[in-house]
């Protein structure tokens, strides 16, 4: 097969990416391919596609293989043909592949003999004897309500216990590897490899806060042993020309540390400021962490994983303001993503997720949905726009009852039509049209300078003569943007007002795409 690394695009800072599912859109990667170069052509700058390989579960995060795409996705050329017009990024689960890839499946029909078994952690390889002491139980930092470990029997009648970082069930579907081994080490390397070969920019390292287990620790974030990790794991995937975005969902001080070490962190506080700022009308902490953010970042509101609260916004948001937004998603049909282990919730605030679509969060209110629309796209760094939260989907409470999973309520699959009529809403014109702005206009290559008046959340870009300006009334929830002229493609003058607030942008789009 050609090696299709040559035609990759690079990961540009400060440019939209789009975040989907593979068959979020349409059904297909062909689909999705279709609607970047149609609809929102010249919108986004790359694509973030959630796992797209065959999986047993987790709605692809729990990967068999990497070398394949679901087939009822499409195949690696519509990937490739992505890569020539858009920077991709694909996730690399580096914490765990599905008890029904190819390695573990050798391990249950081989047992510890098997050529795979030193891919996996067993007990015994963090406690003497393999017998937890029950208090380093209680310090781990659980994400599965089973507890951390499955028991599985092989062929031949060997019992073998195994870490699992999540999943349900007695044995989970998502087996943890031991990335100290050298066979776990090699295992990444040939999934690095192979996602350069297929043109793809940037690998997502998601759940990577979990790779690293020791004695007496939570089994999370464990240092050093998460930055020497990092530190081989973003030099291998420089050999193949890729980038990586370590995920990671923890303290403010955190990505301060990953950020302080040249690394792509993600803003996971921005999405419960932004939502506080407008429940409460309050802008002083929302400009301090604005005015201080990083550019190597990539912001989201939203995501296939809900609105992040513990601990993402631990020392920003107090426990009371945590329990406040709880409630209010809850009043709004949303769900909440629990903490599992009461170690990790001392004041009995046990939210790590808030479940629910940011339009729906905010009520439905559309103007107070542009509003925070407009202060993620003013942010620095990559904003990253979930597709349902570019459509501005309301929740879908039918498919929690469906599949039995809160994460599901923001999870909606569109068809064609289904695209089609969302993309005419005035909301969701209005978003594009901020989008739009963010992708073209060069005044967001420049400075950022932040500034909070009462209730009030100013944010200004200049480059040269080129300025972008965001006035967000958060008690009001609206907000009005000014803008230079691109190259003389705006018919208002550049010290017109674009209004976002009240009455249908113009015909066509608010803000045309500049020629060429």
């Amino acid at each position: 097969m050609p090696d299709a690394s040559a035609s990759r695009r690079p990961v540009r800072p400060n440019r939209p990416q789009l975040l989907t599912y593979p068959d979020s859109v349409g059904g297909t990667l062909r689909d999705l391919v279709e609607l970047l170069r149609g609809p929102l052509d010249g919108m986004f700058d790359g694509v973030h596609v959630l796992p797209p390989f065959p999986a047993s579960g987790d709605r692809g995060f729990a990967p068999l293989t990497y070398d394949r795409i679901e087939p009822r996705f499409g195949t690696w050329a519509d990937i490739e043909d992505l890569a020539t017009s858009h920077a991709v990024v694909l996730d690399v689960m580096v914490n765990h592949i599905s008890r029904h890839s190819p390695e573990f499946q050798a391990l249950i029909r081989n047992g510890l003999r098997s050529r795979t078994a030193d891919l996996f952690l067993t007990p015994e390889k963090v406690w003497p004897g393999g017998t937890p002491p029950a208090g380093d139980l209680d310090r781990l930092f659980l994400r599965r309500s089973a507890g951390p470990f499955s028991t599985i029997t092989t062929d031949g009648g060997e019992q073998i216990t195994v870490w699992t970082t999540f999943g349900e069930g007695p044995v989970s579907e998502q087996i943890d590897l031991d990335l100290r081994s050298g066979a776990g080490r090699s295992l990444v390397l040939q999934w690095l490899a192979g996602l350069a070969s297929h043109g793809v920019s940037m690998v997502r390292l998601d759940a990577v806060g979990y790779v690293a287990k020791r004695a007496g620790t939570s089994c999370f974030m464990v240092e050093p042993d998460t930055s020497e990790f990092l530190e081989w794991i973003t030099t291998a995937a420089g050999t193949y020309g890729l980038e990586v975005l370590p995920e990671v969902h923890d303290v403010p001080s955190t990505h301060e540390r990953l950020t302080a070490n040249g690394y792509w962190t993600y803003d996971f506080l921005l999405p419960g400021l932004v939502l506080h700022a407008l429940m409460s009308g309050e802008a002083e902490r929302l400009a301090a962490h604005l005015e201080t953010s990083p550019p190597r970042q990539v912001t989201t509101l939203d995501s296939h994983d809900g609105i992040p609260i513990r601990p993402d916004v631990e020392g920003v948001l107090t426990a009371d303001e945590m329990r406040a937004m709880g409630d209010r998603i809850i009043a709004n049909g949303g769900n909440i993503n629990p903490i599992l282990s009461s170690a990790h919730a001392p004041d009995g605030v046990d939210i790590h997720q808030l479940n629910v679509t940011y339009f729906s969060a905010l009520g439905g209110d559309e103007d107070r949905y542009v509003t925070a629309r407009a202060i993620q796209l003013f942010a620095r760094g990559i904003p990253q726009i979930y597709y349902a939260g570019l459509l501005a989907a309301r929740n879908d409470e039918q498919a929690v009852v469906e599949t039995g999973e809160g994460r599901s309520i923001n999870r909606p699959n569109y068809t064609g039509p289904d695209i089609r009529a969302a993309l005419d809403r005035q909301v969701v014109r209005r978003v594009s049209s901020l989008v739009r702005l963010r992708n073209v206009h060069p005044a967001f290559d420049g400075d950022l300078t932040v500034a909070a008046d009462d209730h009030t959340l100013r944010m200004r870009w200049e480059l040269g003569e080129s300025s972008c300006e965001l006035a967000a009334d958060l008690v009001a929830g609206t907000c009005r943007v000014r803008a230079t002229e691109v190259d003389g493609a705006w018919h208002d003058g550049a010290a017109s007002p674009l209004r976002l607030t009240g009455g249908p942008p113009r015909d066509p789009a608010l803000l045309p795409t500049p020629p060429g």
